[in-house]
């Protein structure tokens, strides 16, 4: 177990970084923040010279690998480092210096217990990418594929679960202090960022989240995922089938491959919509460097492909649900049926108001209809919706963190490619057709027949289960309840209730006697 001595020294050291970028002033300056954290900033930044300009991309990519996730993950979180730092995470590279190759040949050739050219006939040994936790090499397999290799970097586990650890000590002292701090949960957001870091850190659970994503999104034309090399797949080393194909960042280049980029802008707002609300699992790191588009002779808007699974999302049917009816709300202007459901949801405290929660949203929603997304955006109505979390005391949620992480995402690339495009007119035809095949009455009567026959199915066990934790009687009658007899000890104990003084006297006078008979040799 880590020593807490040893987690302040790093966050000290760590606050030292941040000072250097400028970066500390928000947290020692900030109206909630708790004053033994102000404290532990004044000692950090003791001696160093912050700009007047933070950078909190630049301090966070210094920090390390677990700081970059973790700047990645305060990306989402307007509400608690404000927008003028989101604006900057935003741009957080995910880059760093890579490691020689001898270095990761051996890891590739000790995962697999077998030699590099036994597992490909060739292998390019300048990586293509570099990234905090992972490089990717091209090679070819001895079948004449061209596939894409991922190797973790060596010692990225070990420094991961160190770094992590000690976000985790000072998230819980962080919310044990009370107020502010406790209703933005900051324990809920590291539990979330270990388990998104775990996910990564396995390449095998990457491999099988691109396996699930294509099964999910067989059905939808225009969206394909890379197919996995299972046999040259483990947990720390991925193969995927080459991708060839334009960035979606290029817009210059889509023009040259005659690709809609207005149509393009939609299939990828429609694609998000499709895994997050019809699959409830979608691809949780859609930026600009993860998504290619391949040109197709049938199809002016090409076919999008997506790599990096790492980072997935996964939301219940009754969150998509709740997801749903708040996006077709905010559409047509239901503020109340949208208040409704966060209170059904218990994401507002049922001691707060449905109707002056949903004058709270109108003043969000309003701005935001009928206007292009160049003019007002999803991101700028997350933004409004978290400046209303605090009035009305509602605790983060953090099963949703990734999904609007993503849809600011989504909405920034789809502006690139159609700067007037309108996010809700796009989203509110898909939305209703699914709110009409999942939660009209047919699709309701039709949940319950399949829930009640479950539950029917599910008796004959549940009657076998209370029979083995109460088994029938044997043959022997059963025995009489027996009187009940006070102990001698209970009753001394009811007479004097300071006995245990005397238990205590007897122990250490009879110590005193077998030490001092010991000492004259009484004792051998």
């Amino acid at each position: 177990m880590t020593r807490p001595a040893t987690h302040i020294l790093r966050l000290l050291k760590w606050g030292r970084v941040l000072a250097r970028h400028g970066a500390l002033r928000i947290i020692e300056e900030g109206r909630n923040t708790p004053l033994p954290v102000r404290r532990l900033c004044r000692v950090a930044r003791l001696g160093a010279r912050q700009p007047r300009e933070p950078d909190y991309a630049r301090a966070f990519q210094e920090i390390g690998p677990a700081a970059i996730k973790l700047g990645q993950t305060l990306a989402t979180r307007p509400d608690l480092v404000g927008e003028e730092a989101v604006r900057n995470l935003l741009s957080l590279q995910d880059q760093l210096p890579p490691v020689p190759f001898d270095v990761v040949r051996h890891e590739i050739e000790d995962s697999f217990g077998a030699p590099l050219e036994k597992l490909f006939l060739t292998i390019d040994p300048d990586p293509i990418g570099s990234a905090s936790i992972a490089q990717v090499y091209r090679a070819t397999t001895a079948q004449g594929r061209t596939v894409a290799v991922k190797v973790l970097r060596p010692g990225v586990r070990e420094r991961f679960a160190r770094d992590i650890d000690t976000y985790e000590w000072a998230a819980a002292h962080l919310e044990g202090l009370g107020g502010e701090a406790a209703r933005l949960r900051p324990r809920a957001v590291i539990a979330n960022l270990k388990r998104w870091t775990l996910r990564e850190l396995d390449l095998r659970r990457e491999a099988a989240s691109a396996s699930e994503l294509s099964e999910a999104m067989k059905g939808y034309e225009g969206y394909r995922v890379p197919d996995i090399d299972w046999d040259r797949t483990n947990g720390k080393v991925m193969t995927v089938e080459w991708i060839d194909g334009i960035k979606i960042s290029n817009r210059e280049a889509l023009d040259a491959a005659g690709i809609d980029k207005r149509l393009l802008a939609r299939r990828l707002v429609l694609a998000f919509l499709t895994q997050a609300i019809n699959a409830g699992y979608f691809h949780a790191d859609m930026h600009q460097g993860n998504l290619f588009v391949q040109p197709n002779a049938a199809d002016p808007a090409g076919t999008i492909v997506a790599i990096d699974f790492g980072i997935m999302g996964r939301i219940d049917r009754q969150a998509r649900q709740w997801l749903a009816e708040i996006l077709y709300g905010l559409t047509t202007g239901n503020y109340r049926r949208v208040a409704e459901i966060h209170f059904e949801a218990q994401y507002v405290p049922s001691y707060h108001s449905v109707e002056e929660f949903a004058t709270a949203l109108r003043a969000v929603g309003e701005p935001m209809r009928g206007k292009p997304v160049s003019e007002l955006s999803v991101g700028q109505m997350l933004d409004g919706l978290f400046a209303i979390t605090r009035d009305f005391d509602m605790q983060t949620q953090p099963h949703l963190l990734l999904l609007q992480k993503t849809m600011v995402m989504v909405e920034g690339l789809a502006t690139s490619l159609d700067p007037d495009i309108n996010m809700w007119d796009v989203a509110a035809p898909f939305v209703r057709s699914w709110i009409r095949d999942e939660l009209g009455p047919e699709a309701f009567i039709a949940e319950r027949l399949r829930t009640d026959m479950d539950t029917l199915l599910r008796i004959p066990a549940l009657v076998r289960r209370i029979e083995e934790k109460y088994p029938p009687k044997g043959g022997a009658p059963e025995q009489a309840p027996l009187p009940p007899i006070e102990l001698i000890w209970s009753r001394r104990r009811k007479r004097h209730p300071n006995h245990w003084l005397g238990y205590a006297g007897a122990a250490v006078g009879g110590g005193l006697i077998v030490w001092g008979l010991s000492l004259s040799g009484l004792l051998s």
